[in-house]
């Protein structure tokens, strides 16, 4: 698979170990206000998938970007359009939302 279609991820026990852990990072959202709203992680920045492309500037490409979205998908076309932007340190939680509320705390809406 060429380079260019490769976005790396982490999991959802590795975003976890991270947050238990304190370390330093950007969670950003790209899904829509009313899906942050019903159901979403503690410290995570929104910015819809569809605003990115003019809101990128809030954010460092010096800090790790963890993106996350409902299954995976919008947050990959997120890392993509990051990494083209500069943003070296990004990655996509594998299986989203979705995962994080299978696998680590059910007691968030899907």
């Amino acid at each position: 698979m060429p380079e260019d279609f490769f976005v790396p991820e982490v999991s959802v026990e590795e975003l976890k170990a991270k947050l238990d852990a304190k370390q330093t990072f950007i969670l950003l959202d790209v899904r829509e206000p009313h899906e942050h709203e019903r159901g979403r992680l503690p410290g995570s920045k929104l910015i819809p998938l569809g605003e990115l492309a003019r809101r990128f500037g809030e954010l460092r490409p010096s800090e790790e970007i963890i993106v996350i979205c409902r299954s995976g998908n919008r947050s990959a076309k997120a890392v993509k359009f990051l990494k083209g932007k500069g943003f070296a340190k990004s990655f996509n939680l594998a299986g989203g939302i979705l995962a994080w509320a299978r696998r680590i705390d059910p007691s968030i809406p899907t």
